[in-house]
């Protein structure tokens, strides 16, 4: 595996950040890593890179226990953190010069061009970094993280902070990545995850809530009861529409369109077009309103915390 937790625990003093953690990551995935904040994301980050130990458990990058081989694994891993931490007084090609100096990397001029041209640095590349707008600060910092050629990209929220061409253009880079390395991507961003990720995993409280394919995990909620968003000509009275059958919920969105919630396996539209004519209105526009990943952060989360 090129990562892998085995019972990850992790404590400051006496507050409990992680709990029993385990997951694998296998070569070549992009991994969504999903939580609310004070969850344990940048916790766990910071523990598979080696910048924080863990209190109990076992982690290793590329079959390499991270304990005892820190040099090797280093050079395996690449770790773009949250708060990207920059000289801001120097170039870029001399901060990745020194950067690339930890490394005791050969032939660090010709790995620096290679990387500013990947990275798209080109057109800012004779800037301090100080004077970088915050996308391209990003990027700088992601090429330092793949200065050594690492198998392995550890990226904690990447896009925060970015205007939206930014992120548009951060996450393309990531998805390029993804297609020669594993990624590691902590977001709270669905739309991020939907469009890099391969799998999910969503931890709260410390603790994984779920483990599942991109694909997959949209299925969770699609099994249980669904939205219809409805416009009448006119407004029907809220407790008609509850008496409905498979009806669970009804709320008014905005003039005369409603949100209808239904029970599991419901599907309320034929009895809407029914009521529709019992009660003399008119539907002038009916959609299923499909739930999206957000609904289904929110209500494993909200699960968790009951």
């Amino acid at each position: 595996m090129s990562i892998s937790a085995s019972k990850v625990t992790r404590f400051y003093g006496r507050q409990q950040a992680l709990n029993n953690v385990s997951f694998d990551v296998a070569p070549g995935e992009v991994v969504g890593f999903l939580g609310p904040n004070g969850a344990g994301k940048s916790t766990m980050m910071k523990i598979i890179t080696g910048y924080l130990p863990a209190s109990k458990g076992e982690i290793s990058v590329c079959n390499l226990d991270i304990t005892k081989n820190s040099t090797n694994f280093k050079l395996k891993t690449g770790y773009l953190p949250e708060h990207n931490p920059l000289y801001n007084d120097m170039y870029i090609t001399e901060y990745l010069k020194f950067t690339g100096s930890l490394y005791n990397l050969k032939n660090i001029n010709k790995r620096i061009e290679e990387l500013i041209d990947i990275t798209g640095l080109t057109p800012e590349r004779h800037k301090k970094i100080g004077k970088l707008s915050k996308g391209f600060k990003q990027r700088v910092g992601l090429a330092q993280a793949l200065l050594p050629d690492p198998e392995v990209l550890i990226l904690d929220e990447p896009t925060t902070g970015l205007d939206p061409n930014q992120i548009i253009g951060i996450r393309k880079l990531i998805k390029e990545l993804g297609k020669h390395k594993t990624i590691l991507l902590s977001t709270h961003i669905m739309q991020e995850v939907k469009a890099i990720c391969e799998r999910v995993i969503i931890i709260d409280k410390g603790a994984i809530i779920a483990n599942e394919l991109t694909e997959n995990i949209e299925s969770t909620l699609k099994e249980g009861g669904g939205q219809i968003e409805v416009e009448f000509n006119k407004n029907p009275q809220q407790k008609e529409l509850l008496k409905i059958e498979g009806v669970e919920n009804a709320t008014l969105n905005e003039d005369n369109k409603w949100i209808i919630s239904s029970f599991t396996n419901v599907d309320p539209r034929e009895k809407l077009f029914k009521f529709a004519v019992e009660h003399n209105l008119i539907i002038t526009g009916m959609n299923k309103k499909e739930h999206s990943l957000e609904d289904i952060f929110h209500k494993l989360t909200a699960d968790n915390n009951e």
